[in-house]
């Protein structure tokens, strides 16, 4: 004989269906002023107005490079300058670049809260709170695997990358100390503007979580590789890879700890060692067409190991807490 059973707030013989615990769910959210469902995961977490996301996708990037052309020739006055839109990068100028960019990543997450009434932690971890010892391992994990990357091009194709030889002067020192301090800025920017803003808002123009997902993924992925502005496709495809990858970190992990982790250790190594093989001259980012090949694939082989080690490292800590309730018994 069937009984009649009490649920928390549902009483009584009938249970609520999806449709009636989505409702109060989205209810729940009005009542508290947020956008978040609690639900969903990390990357599908928000439901907001079709607009807002296209604000987010689009203006924090526009400010960016209106920021970055003013910084270019404020740069340019003071080296004087007959070229401040070069693309040979002296330290000022990497300075303003990570300036610009990581400005802009603090903007997207101030828009976000601001149109969509969006806690500002929900975008950096969720339903977690941001955890800096992922960060420390992740951290260390993207080191020894985008070190392992360099070194496999060094090998292979030591001319791909533009690395002519060592050299050590002024201007290399003042690089390497603009790419220590502040490349962290600029790598941390981007995935705030792309992972945790762009991605969630992109996913919310879909209500079922996987397709939401994979919407937020390709838009994020494809507007980060049209920020870099490079018309090769390999190039371009390479940048799209990047958004992905650290897309699905950041779903995986449900925070952005890992992306920026990896952004920051690619970014930083990446750039001493570009620094330090310029044969002690400013070195040139180079994205025009035919720049480049396929020694992409050793660096997305790269991305693909920290997704790998991302979904380990998250199995692992679910299982410990899974069994935690148990061995307190």
């Amino acid at each position: 004989m069937n009984t009649a059973r009490s649920d928390g707030p549902w009483k009584g013989t009938e249970h609520p269906g999806p449709s009636d615990a989505r409702r109060s769910r989205l209810l729940t959210s009005e009542r508290t002023g947020t956008a978040v469902d609690n639900s969903r995961p990390f990357g599908a977490h928000l439901r907001i107005s079709w607009w807002k996301p296209l604000a987010v996708i689009l203006v924090p990037p526009l400010v960016m490079l209106v920021l970055q052309v003013v910084l270019y020739q404020v740069v340019g006055v003071i080296e004087g300058s007959d070229d401040p839109m070069s693309a040979t990068l002296t330290p000022l100028k990497l300075l303003a670049i990570n300036i610009s960019i990581g400005a802009a990543g603090v903007l997207a997450i101030l828009l976000l809260v601001w149109i969509a009434k969006v806690p500002w932690r929900s975008l950096i971890s969720f339903p977690r709170a941001f955890d800096a010892r992922r960060l420390t391992y992740y951290l260390t994990g993207a080191a020894l695997l985008v070190g392992a990357g360099i070194g496999v091009v060094a090998l292979v194709a030591p001319d791909a990358p533009g690395w002519t030889a060592f050299g050590l002067t002024g201007t290399t020192i003042g690089v390497l100390v603009v790419t220590v301090l502040t490349t962290p800025l600029q790598s941390t920017g981007e995935e705030l503007m792309f992972r945790s803003a762009a991605l969630p808002a992109a996913a919310s123009w879909v209500r079922a979580v996987r397709p939401g997902l994979g919407v937020g993924l390709v838009v994020s992925g494809l507007g980060f590789a049209v920020l870099h502005g490079s018309a090769d496709p390999w190039l371009f495809g390479y940048y799209t890879f990047i958004g992905i990858s650290t897309g699905l970190m950041a779903i995986i992990s449900g925070g952005i700890e890992a992306p920026v982790a990896f952004h920051v250790a690619n970014n930083v190594l990446f750039g001493i060692v570009n620094t330090v093989m310029a044969d002690g001259q400013p070195y040139a980012i180079d994205r025009s067409t035919d720049s480049g090949d396929a020694t992409l694939l050793i660096l997305g082989a790269v991305n693909i190991a920290m997704v790998v080690l991302v979904w380990l490292r998250e199995r692992r800590a679910r299982a410990t807490s899974a069994d935690q309730p148990h061995q307190g018994r």
